[in-house]
Formats: structure tokens, C-alpha cells, sequence
């Protein structure tokens, strides 16, 4: 059954893999990110674009309002706009902080409270949340947006309490490092900020080590994830969690199974 369907983040990397995915399995898709030229590709492939700023309440509201207006309905909404800034503790403004939680945790939240009335009205829908292994597990220097994570994890528990009397179904994807932006975006500003100084040699192994594992081919391809993403929105009755893509499934076992200080001693070895 063709479903309307919204993907927040859809400029590049997972997103654009779901929105592609998704379009040629014969969905109504909006992408929907700031960088609309990047976008494109969806279009001529037969999905919509939209710009999306998701720190903007006025822009997250106009979004809504122009699906809602052409199709008068959101079946699914999958939140997958986000980012990570890495640095210590102690040497990152509370400022970045603050605007990790305004893209990763708020702007979702918006965008998901704006969805939810359309949902309810519908009787159905499904609500899936883009995490990460990072929501399960922590590594040195990324306290602000493994904070984030684990928020996620939390908010999208209570809301599929909250949501279930209403026939819609919320949904977690834990992925584990796939071959995105991601390494490059994360490590120039931590050098920036904790390079030199107290955390200056962590800073730069962890640098080297995010710099080694893409040379070296390591993590999934974002294909990966975007399956498990059909999987959630063509399954009758959707697990609450798919985790997948490279260590995801291994590095959470670890985590829940042996321990802190095992796991302390295993994560900065491999930093």
C-alpha cells in the first residue's frame, strides 16, 4: 500500500538511502533538510523536496502544513536529522551543547508533536526514530551527543506508551558505523576544541583512529540501514528496535553483558 511518508535529513548519507529506498519501492516520499539543491536526485527520482531547518519552529510548522495540504495526510515520520559534536566535557560550550539537544532531541521533538494530531485523527501511523549504537554505548570525548542518544532512546519509549491506544506505532533504528559524513564532521571541530591542551593526545587518537577505520573501508553501507528502515515501515506489527550495520549488534551485547570497567577498558583501547 503507497504510504505518505517524511524523512527529516534526507540531504545526504542515511537519509537520502531511505528517501531512495522508499521512493522506488512506490511511496509518496518528502525529503526533507536545509540543503534542498542536495535533494535533487530525489526529485527526478520521483520523491519531493522540502526545506527544513529543524531548529525553526516557523519552518518545521510549514513543512507539516504543505503535506498535510497536498495530501492531507503523514503516514509515516522518520526522524533521522541529526548530527554529532565531539570534544571534552569541560572544553565545549555549553552554547554547542545546547545546540546538539536543539537539532538532535528538540527539533525532533517538534516536528514529531506537529505530526502526532494528524496521526490520531487517522487512527494509524508510524513515528521512526533514527538513533545509534551511541544511544546504548559511550566513547571518550562524545558525552554531548551520546547524551543526545540516549535521550532518544528514552523519549521514543514513553511515546510508544503514549501512542499505542492511538494505532501508531513508534519505532527505534540503532545503527552502527556506516560509511557517512560522519567521521568528517565530527573530527575537525574536536580538534579544535580539545586537540590541544589537557585531552590534546585523546583527542588526536580518537581522531586517528575515526581517520584509520575509513581508510580501511570499515563500516556498512548506508543501504544497510535503509533496509532495516522498510523492514519498520512495511512490517504489520514493527519491532520496537532494529539495530544493524557494522559492530552494532556486538558492541551493545558487550555493553549490557561485561560490564563497565570491562567496557571502559575496551573502548579506549580502541580510541
Amino acid at each position: 500500500m503507497q504510504q505518505i511518508i517524511l524523512i527529516t535529513g534526507a540531504s545526504s548519507g542515511m537519509g537520502k538511502a531511505f528517501a531512495m529506498r522508499l521512493i522506488n519501492e512506490g511511496h509518496i516520499v518528502y525529503g526533507a533538510a536545509r540543503r534542498v539543491d542536495q535533494m535533487q536526485d530525489l526529485v527526478q527520482a520521483g520523491g519531493r523536496s522540502i526545506a527544513l531547518d529543524v531548529t525553526d519552529d516557523a519552518s518545521i510548522g510549514a513543512a507539516v502544513e504543505r503535506i498535510i495540504g497536498e495530501q492531507g495526510r503523514i503516514d509515516v515520520l522518520i526522524n533521522n536529522a541529526g548530527y554529532a559534536i565531539y570534544g571534552s566535557v569541560e572544553e565545549t560550550s555549553i552554547a554547542d551543547a545546547r545546540r546538539q539537544f536543539e537539532v538532535n532531541i528538540f527539533g525532533l521533538g517538534r516536528i514529531t508533536q506537529l505530526v502526532i494530531p494528524h496521526m490520531r485523527k487517522a487512527s494509524k501511523g508510524r513515528i521512526i526514530n533514527i538513533s545509534s549504537m551511541g544511544g546504548k554505548m559511550y566513547t571518550p570525548l562524545g558525552a554531548w551527543y551520546h547524551a543526545t542518544k540516549h535521550a532518544l532512546e528514552g523519549w521514543s519509549d514513553c511515546l510508544r506508551l503514549e501512542l499505542k491506544p492511538f494505532g501508531i506505532d513508534v519505532v527505534i533504528i540503532e545503527p552502527g558505523i556506516i560509511k557517512t559524513e560522519f567521521a568528517d564532521v565530527m573530527s575537525g571541530p574536536m580538534l579544535q576544541r580539545s586537540g590541544v591542551g589537557p585531552y590534546g593526545e585523546l583527542a588526536r587518537r580518537v581522531a586517528k583512529g575515526a581517520e584509520n577505520g575509513k581508510a580501511g573501508g570499515q563500516g556498512s553501507a548506508p543501504d544497510v540501514i535503509a533496509a532495516l528502515v522498510s523492514n519498520a515501515v512495511h512490517a504489520r506489527k514493527p519491532r520496537t528496535r532494529y539495530a544493524g550495520g557494522f559492530l552494532a549488534k556486538p558492541v551493545m551485547w558487550l555493553r549490557i553483558y561485561l560490564g563497565d570497567r570491562f567496557f571502559d577498558r575496551m573502548i579506549m583501547k580502541a580510541a
